[in-house]
């Protein structure tokens, strides 16, 4: 019996069509992703999003439906090309340092805290919405839960950062920005790059299935979030911030 395989394609993303970066994504929610992208780069500069759509110059089939552009009318301040190709594995890797993450975003105030029992329970109720994964196995999903543990806004792709991108570009686009009330989860390692743009987003926590790497702990502490690493059923390993006491 055949294998069913996760696609792999490139997505060009430009901003008023300038282009910013080229990655690799599973094909779905492209303009939620282009525009998660933008908003948890900085790029946008609280400029509002005027319109989303495959292609800047010419017909979408041409490009295969692998050029997006996002579109605010040129509020946006030019952005500047990042050079090469962003991989699924390691999404911006070094592109952003701490030091920039903090001139442009303030720590978390007030965040909401989720109890013990609510992270645990979060991977296995997520997993219900992971269709893509049910037949490939090789794809990440990302996903947006609350304090009881409702699950909303799941998004799968080939990269984890992809994933994520797609979460908030969802939120940013139906206006559910900065998310205060609310966790994000990934199933994978929680890198420094995934924690800036939970941090971008406003989320109180990010929940990961795998361990965190040390500059995505210093991240998470800076931001005054929650960091929680190795998620599952009976067992959870904190990292920075504090959960409901019991």
């Amino acid at each position: 019996m055949p294998d069913e395989l996760i696609v792999e394609e490139p997505l060009e993303i430009r901003l008023d069509g300038h282009r910013v970066a080229t990655t690799m994504r599973t094909p779905g929610a492209d303009f939620e992703l282009a525009v998660g992208f933008c908003f948890a780069e900085g790029l946008l500069a609280e400029a509002p999003v005027q319109q989303v759509r495959y292609c800047a110059t010419g017909s979408a089939v041409d490009t295969e439906f692998n050029v997006v552009t996002v579109e605010t009318g040129g509020v946006a301040p030019i952005p500047e090309a990042r050079l090469g190709t962003t991989t699924s594995s390691c999404g911006l890797c070094g592109s952003t340092t701490l030091f920039e993450l903090e001139s442009r975003l303030t720590p978390l105030v007030d965040p909401l805290r989720f109890s013990a029992e609510v992270i645990e329970s979060v991977p296995e109720a997520v997993l219900g919405g992971q269709k893509l994964f049910g037949v490939t196995g090789g794809v990440h999903a990302a996903a947006v839960f609350d304090s009881a543990g409702e699950i909303s806004t799941v998004r799968e792709d080939i990269g984890r950062h992809n994933a994520v991108d797609k979460v908030v570009g969802t939120m940013v686009l139906e206006g559910r920005l900065p998310a205060r009330d609310l966790g994000l989860f990934v199933s994978g390692r929680a890198s420094f790059e995934l924690v800036q743009k939970a941090w971008a987003a406003g989320f109180s926590a990010l929940v990961a299935v795998s361990a965190p790497s040390s500059l995505a702990v210093e991240a998470a502490e800076r931001a005054g979030l929650l960091l929680v690493g190795f998620a599952r059923p009976g067992r959870i390993n904190i990292y920075t911030g504090a959960l409901l006491p019991n």
